[in-house]
């Protein structure tokens, strides 16, 4: 099987892919909604501190992991371990965990192309009214779009690694880039947008607290595809003279820009469209304020723009979003897929089939649980709240299990894999690495501060989400 392995055909290829894994709706709706969610500056500076101090040497590791064994996490962690039990069932868990949030991912995208559809078909004056959203989640023709999203991710799957993921992603990443950075400049131009810039790039440091820290760092570990063995899996694809260093750092910094930018778009438009805004009203925001919001935003440029002008700016900020969920979704799903491939050597197509018939049935699930079927509304109850079946996806696979994953990277690396192993590993296609600043700040950084960082958030995550305690205590 390794002789045969697909690979990127290019760096660029690479970079590109990845960043189309990274740079998706955590980038474009999740980190916006978060940092209006958590004191927008205060989050900014927490999340920056999280990308490059803790997860760029997870973010490392785990492509040199899959690049020095050619295979999926399970391969990776069972073929450096020497196939020790406890260190397949680790890697087995970077398997089930993305399929888990490619779920809950499925439904957002869904709900993104059904926004796109109707903007482009001239209805945001229905959703700006306060309750479109609830009535667009519940339809019936959510189940047809989640028909045609699900195809496109089989199609772009099933063409493999340098035909299917790597071409999509050469053209819809510029594609993301350029329409994001002209959607910017047109909201920075608004009357009161500079109010909006100031409250996400000003941090107030007032408002840290055990929360801010959590989403920060969740939001970190799932924008750069951490913990999902993602990075795993697409670096298996990787040849052996690409620089690890200088093409991780690449995805890094075009994950963390995309993510600011997104910042400088959306929550300035939130201060243009109410001048008059409490920041307090953000705290209660979620993921709506991007469905709710933002198309009463939209509709309010008919004054200026006009009617076709309002729908083709809404309609290209939802195109945008989409691009990148669809880019995201790929790569969450290659992971179980070469999983598949890889320990139980089936076709690709027949491991797409049996992925579609599963997931499925828990994005069907998901997708009826908010208020269209009790038993998936109120799926069950802990820390004091009904929880849904999207809710509980959510609460263990995205904010718990991410930084657990990330914990055991940093102690496989360090600990079994040894620092010398993945000092060689990540030297290779780039000379001047052994040794310098950096390969001593890595293994330094993974054998002590970061796992430590990584075990107190996972346990305060589990006490918070769990039983609404914070060990943290503040």
């Amino acid at each position: 099987m390794t002789a045969l392995r697909e690979k990127f055909s290019s760096r660029l290829g690479f970079v590109l892919a990845t960043a189309g894994s990274a740079v998706g709706i955590g980038n474009l709706v999740g980190f916006p909604v978060n940092a209006a969610k958590n004191g927008g500056g205060a989050f900014l500076l927490i999340y920056l501190v999280f990308v490059f101090f803790i997860c760029l040497p997870v973010l490392m590791a785990e492509l040199a992991m899959g690049r020095h064994t050619r295979s999926n996490p399970v391969g990776a962690y069972s073929q450096i371990s020497q196939h020790q039990q406890f260190w397949r069932l680790t890697g087995m868990l970077k398997i089930i965990t993305p399929f888990m949030i490619a779920v809950f991912y499925m439904v957002i995208t869904v709900w993104l192309f059904g926004y796109l559809v109707m903007s482009a078909s001239g209805q945001l004056d229905y959703l700006a009214k306060p309750d479109s959203f609830n009535n667009t989640i519940n339809s019936l023709h959510i189940f047809f779009a989640m028909l045609l999203v699900g195809a496109m991710v089989f199609f772009i799957l099933r063409s493999g690694v340098q035909r299917g993921i790597e071409r999509a992603a050469k053209v819809l990443m510029p594609s993301l880039f350029i329409m994001l950075l002209v959607l910017v400049v047109f909201v920075l131009s608004l009357d009161n947008a500079l109010a909006g810039a100031r409250f996400f790039i000003v941090p107030d440091i007032t408002k840290l607290n055990a929360g801010v820290i959590n989403n920060a760092l969740s939001q970190a570990f799932f924008s750069l595809s951490l913990g999902m063995g993602i990075l795993i899996t697409y670096g298996s694809y990787l040849d052996k003279k690409d620089n690890i260093i200088k093409a991780g750092s690449m995805v890094a910094v075009a994950d963390t820009s995309v993510a600011f930018i997104a910042g400088l778009l959306i929550l300035p438009a939130i201060f243009s469209f109410n001048p008059q805004i409490n920041t307090a009203e953000l705290s209660d925001s979620s993921v709506s304020l991007i469905f709710v919001l933002l198309p009463n935003i939209f509709l309010t440029l008919q004054d200026t723009i006009g009617f076709f002008g309002a729908h083709t700016i809404a309609t290209v900020f939802f195109l945008l979003v989409f691009f990148a969920a669809i880019t995201s979704l790929v790569s969450i799903i290659e992971v179980p897929v070469a999983y598949l491939i890889d320990e139980k050597n089936i076709t690709r197509r027949r491991a797409l089939m049996l992925l579609a018939v599963i997931g499925g049935a828990l994005v069907i699930m998901s997708a009826l649980s908010f208020g269209a079927l009790t038993v998936f509304t109120e799926f069950t109850t802990y820390a004091g709240q009904s929880k849904s079946v999207f809710d509980v996806i959510i609460d263990i696979f995205y904010d718990t299990i991410l930084p657990l994953n990330g914990l055991m990277v940093c102690l496989f690396a360090s600990f079994r894999w040894r620092h010398h192993q993945l000092t060689h590993e990540l030297a290779l296609g780039n000379n001047t690495y052994a040794g310098s600043w950096l390969d001593k700040y890595i293994r330094f950084s993974l054998s002590s501060f970061i796992p430590a960082i990584l075990l107190l958030i996972f346990c305060n995550t589990v006490a918070q989400k769990f039983f609404a305690y914070s060990l943290l205590g503040f």
